[in-house]
């Protein structure tokens, strides 16, 4: 068994996100929380409970149509049943993005009965963004936007600053930049934001990477992982996850002089392959079935 990919990851410019957050959370009337569909909980930054204290908020589930549809469900029924309010959408198609608006209106709606009471009728909700690096935040505003109002990229760290953009129907939304918590507690959800690409890659070992990603998805996604390496079920059930990967490079033609196996161009694309839902939907954390933390 291949250890844990140990995670540590925060640079600088995540700090002064914090304290920007902090400084700005006055603006604003309500908080999204983006989320990967795949990593529920593993996407969500511990410390923003801290950070946002009681302010309103709405948990996204993004990148849904990767996620595993039914583990999805399960999820949003988890949250609903401890008082979250939560929507699973696909920022970059649009789908489910139709139920956000009316979600943000619902959980505002009594602040948006006393500002109407007050006169303010017409009076832009102000909402926040945040979430881990490359969770979509900027897909998330592009689409609502109707364009591309914010830079978009498959990396982590592209959103460098604030960035407000004013929608249609009495919207304003403030970007933030991605930002991850100073120390994993959990270095499985470390290894998980890793898999996802919520942490750059030049600070891990891909291969290492690849192989732990094998290891935990092997014994219950095989079938997904056979059709696409063209392996039989015998071969992902047998193998130990390096010699995996060096199967599904030679069967790729990843091969040097000599006939071995470049582990890291197979390690590379696997990984890529994942990320991209190539290997069908799945979900990495499944729903609790006891009582969990939030």
């Amino acid at each position: 068994m291949a250890e844990i990919v140990p995670v540590q990851w925060f640079p600088g410019h995540m700090a002064k996100t914090r304290r920007l957050m902090q400084a700005n959370l006055k603006l604003v009337d309500l908080v999204v929380e983006l989320t990967d569909a795949r990593i529920p909980q593993s996407s969500r930054n511990p410390e923003l409970d801290r950070l946002l204290g009681k302010k309103p908020r709405l948990l996204l589930l993004n990148k849904s149509d990767s996620a595993d549809e039914e583990e999805t469900r399960r999820w949003l029924q988890w949250y609903k049943d401890r008082g979250v309010a939560a929507i699973a959408a696909d920022c970059r198609t649009g789908k489910g993005l139709g139920q956000f608006l009316p979600a943000v209106r619902s959980i505002l709606e009594e602040r948006i009965a006393q500002w109407e009471a007050r006169g303010e009728v017409g009076r832009p909700i102000r909402m926040m963004i945040v979430g881990i690096p490359n969770v979509g935040k900027s897909s998330l505003i592009n689409r609502l936007a109707g364009g591309k109002r914010a830079k978009v990229e498959d990396r982590p760290g592209v959103t460098r600053g604030k960035q407000w953009v004013s929608l249609a129907g009495g919207v304003e939304l403030l970007d933030m930049p991605g930002v991850l918590w100073p120390k994993f507690e959990d270095q499985s959800a470390g290894e998980r934001l890793a898999f996802v690409g919520s942490v750059k890659d030049d600070v891990i070992d891909i291969e290492h990477l690849a192989v732990r990603l094998l290891e935990v998805l092997a014994p219950r996604e095989g079938e997904k992982l056979a059709a696409r390496y063209r392996l039989t079920a015998e071969e992902v059930a047998e193998s130990e996850p390096f010699d995996l990967l060096e199967l599904i490079g030679r069967r790729r033609g990843m091969l040097l002089s000599g006939g071995l196996v470049n582990t890291e161009r197979a390690a590379i694309m696997v990984v890529d392959e994942f990320r991209g839902g190539l290997w069908g939907r799945i979900t990495l954390e499944p729903c609790p079935e006891k009582e969990d933390r939030l």
